[in-house]
């Protein structure tokens, strides 16, 4: 998901809340559009700070499922050895 989808959901959801908000205090939901863009405006950034951990999450991750291959094969490669080496012996 890019960036911006990322920050417009979360703003809309925020929009939401705010209006949900509003609608169980029984208030106007246009009285203080200023309520409205501060809403927006911290659940935006939540979103973009979402993406963000989202995109690192992945790199270390990738980092994390490489390090586990390239340990595997060390232990395939030395479980090979040793068996050669048994062999030799018998």
């Amino acid at each position: 998901m890019s960036l911006l989808a990322n920050i417009l959901g979360f703003s809309a959801f925020g929009l939401a809340a705010r209006v949900g908000q509003l609608g169980i205090q029984k208030r106007n939901l246009l009285d203080n559009p200023g309520g409205h863009l501060s809403a927006m405006g911290v659940f935006g950034y939540a979103g973009y700070w979402a993406y963000h951990w989202d995109q690192r999450a992945s790199v270390l991750l990738a980092e994390r499922r490489q390090e586990i291959v390239e340990r595997r094969q060390k232990e395939i490669a030395h479980a090979e050895a040793s068996g050669a080496a048994a062999l030799e012996l018998e």
